[in-house]
């Protein structure tokens, strides 16, 4: 996704094969379709999947189950690309079957990052009480 690119610009279509693709990849793991000791004891959840313009090419957000072995994740994930690839191409009717890229999705330690940042001293002291800024005074 390019740098100033939001979900609002990117096309209906590419949205919709993304949901399919990261459906697919969902089904795949939950039932444990993938032969892989590592996948196979732990929950991974897509968090969302990002396609190229000519849907050549698919990103795909992960996250394990508490965020617990990240990394051992990831490698499993991309051990199997090519068993994913050919499933994902299965289910989802598209001309080209789709290039699988794993990546982590940070998206919840930058939520987590940005609430600690609202729950600090120094910013709760600016914003005050909002019970105290109902009241007339």
């Amino acid at each position: 996704m390019k740098l100033n690119e939001t979900p609002e610009t990117r096309s209906v279509r590419l949205l919709r094969v993304g949901e399919q693709v990261r459906h697919a990849l969902s089904d795949i793991l939950m039932r444990g379709d993938v032969h892989d000791d590592v996948l196979a004891k732990t929950h991974v959840t897509v968090t969302e999947v990002r396609m190229s313009p000519d849907l050549r090419h698919a990103t795909a957000f992960v996250k394990p189950l508490l965020g617990k072995d990240e990394e051992v994740v990831l490698k499993a994930l991309r051990t199997n690309t090519a068993y994913l690839q050919s499933e994902v191409a299965r289910r989802v009717n598209t001309k080209y079957a789709a290039k699988l890229k794993f990546l982590a999705d940070q998206s919840f330690d930058e939520g987590s990052h940005i609430d600690a940042l609202l729950r600090a001293p120094q910013v709760a002291q600016d914003l005050g009480d909002p019970a105290e800024a109902d009241t007339p005074s």
